[in-house]
């Protein structure tokens, strides 16, 4: 039976240097908003409960010390055993595109907010329980996650972050002896998530297509205030209407979803499932599903085996993303001018294109760009190149085609990069291309660009500053893989050790090089599902 938990027990000293879960300031924010956008929903717990792996930088997020979500009384929190007096759960309405298709009957079907933390600088940070069960949601499902897509998602989440790229956070995973009914019989697991939000393209495709236009302002001003309250505080608006506002606060969200995706797509990172439902209005990394990293650089790359299609492939994704900041525009039609929003949406494509060249400028050792990125609120963004912009931008093209013709290795490739005036080394990603003559050719014309560039392609302090932002260390299918079978066995040290070593994907790292390793053969071509 669900009960709320009064905090009474003594915890040992070493967990009283911070506070615990019972002694957060808790605030319901979200739950003040109109009833319409969600329904009270309690989590239904899972039995025998034990913690599986905990982030240190996650819990200083919300300013409890990890070791203490252990304990006993912790874990009930945490398994859906218990909620605290102070929490108001509820389960998040939404609709969403699904592969290009309009469902109206979506929302939270296995995931419940808990309550808001106000930390000590007040941010308010969701904690949010995935796994929880059924909600009025959950359509056909039992409303459980499984042990394996739980550790995918903590892996991949904290990794993601330790690659300085804007996600969702993990708390923490809980494994059980509840039985779940997939291919197999697994066992229930529960993800515990931290973010400054968990609203979606979707919430605002509820509202303006239920034609429920109040609601909808209502849910703009919310997040505007959360994340905008600039824009509160002043006119922004071009012909001083309040419908500038809203231009503003799309253009924001453009903007950062327009950078996440040069982000993911000069990391490798594959989501796999780019549903509007799955896109945050903040621009995190959002509901991990089948999601892979590259091994072998393909740019049609699908890691969700059941997009047939390839609609979400890894060369897909900025236009994808593009195509669901369309939908958001029209969701956003009520409140603002067709025309703003067409010229703010027409901006993505320079915005994409300039967000991803300067993150590849660092990745190849190139000088930076002088251009610069206006921000005025009055026009949309313009990029302004410099007189280097082709010359970098073809020869990141070249790279990115050289790659997928010798079907070499995206990190490894990259984080060897920074030593390819070594012989040694230049000899040792030649003999990996399969294409040799395609090789040669393109690091003639690479270094002709570095010399061009005034660059070293021997100096030590260039080959630093690429590693800086050129992985070692990387969540590959098959790491996962590995420590999801131990895990699944009872020994959790294997997803231990990996998000240790996760945590910081630049440093050398010499104990652990074996994670660094190129993947074997069966670890290329394993098929990854969305209950993954």
């Amino acid at each position: 039976m669900l009960t709320a938990i009064a905090y009474t027990e003594h915890l040992p000293l070493r967990l009283m240097i911070m506070p615990n879960l019972f002694e957060l300031n808790y605030t319901q924010h979200f739950q003040k908003l109109p009833s319409e956008l969600y329904t009270p929903t309690n989590p239904q717990g899972i039995s025998n409960p034990k913690l599986v792996v905990s982030s240190d930088s996650a819990a200083l997020l919300i300013g409890v010390d990890a070791d203490s979500l252990n304990s006993a009384d912790a874990l009930k929190l945490i398994s859906g055993q218990g909620i605290l007096s102070s929490w108001k759960p509820v389960a998040m309405k939404y609709t969403g595109h699904q592969f290009g298709q309009y469902n109206p009957e979506l929302g939270d079907g296995r995931g419940i907010l808990l309550a808001q933390v106000k930390t000590d600088n007040g941010t308010l940070l969701d904690l949010h329980l995935k796994g929880a069960g059924l909600t009025p949601y959950s359509r056909q499902g039992d409303g459980r996650a499984v042990l394996r897509s739980s550790i995918r998602e903590f892996l991949c989440s904290e990794a993601l972050f330790a690659l300085k790229i804007p996600t969702t956070r993990a708390l923490c995973v809980i494994d059980s002896d509840t039985p779940v009914f997939r291919e197999t019989t697994e066992t229930a697991a529960m993800i515990v998530r931290v973010s400054e939000s968990h609203i979606r393209f979707g919430h605002f495709e509820y509202c303006s297509f239920t034609e429920q236009h109040d609601l909808l302002k209502t849910l703009c001003d919310y997040v505007i205030a959360q994340h905008y309250p600039h824009l509160t505080d002043k006119n922004t608006s071009d012909q001083n209407s309040t419908e500038g506002k809203y231009a503003e606060f799309y253009r924001y969200t453009l903007q950062k979803t327009a950078k996440l995706m040069a982000q993911w797509q000069s990391i490798g990172f594959n989501h796999g499932v780019m549903n509007t439902d799955n896109m945050s209005i903040i621009g995190d990394t959002f509901d991990f599903g089948p999601f892979a990293f590259l091994d072998d650089y393909d740019p049609g790359f699908t890691c969700n085996h059941s997009d047939n299609q390839g609609r979400y492939a890894f060369n897909q994704q900025p236009n994808v993303a593009n195509w669901n900041l369309a939908i958001l525009a029209q969701a956003l039609l009520p409140l603002v001018n067709k025309d703003l929003l067409t010229e703010r949406l027409d901006s993505y494509s320079d915005l994409f294109s300039h967000y991803f060249l300067e993150i590849m400028r660092e990745k190849l050792g190139l000088s930076p760009s002088e251009s610069t990125l206006q921000n005025n609120a009055q026009k949309d963004s313009r990029i302004r190149p410099d007189v280097n912009t082709l010359l970098h931008k073809d020869i990141v093209d070249e790279t990115l085609a050289m790659m997928a013709q010798c079907r070499l290795d995206f990190t490894f490739f990259f984080r060897q990069l920074s030593q390819i005036g070594k012989p040694e080394i230049k000899k040792t990603i030649r003999d990996m291309a399969l294409n040799v003559s395609i090789f040669d050719d393109w690091f003639e014309n690479y270094y002709a660009v570095l010399l061009a560039d005034k660059q070293d392609i021997h100096s030590s302090k260039r080959s630093t500053k690429m590693n800086r932002v050129n992985p070692k260390y990387i969540l590959r299918n098959y790491l996962a893989q590995n420590a999801i079978e131990a895990a699944q066995s009872g020994d959790y040290s294997i997803v231990e050790n990996l998000h240790e070593v996760l945590k910081k994907p630049f440093d050398e790292q010499p104990d652990f090089d074996y994670l660094s390793a190129l993947p074997p053969d069966w670890g290329k071509i394993l098929e990854i599902s969305c209950s993954s």
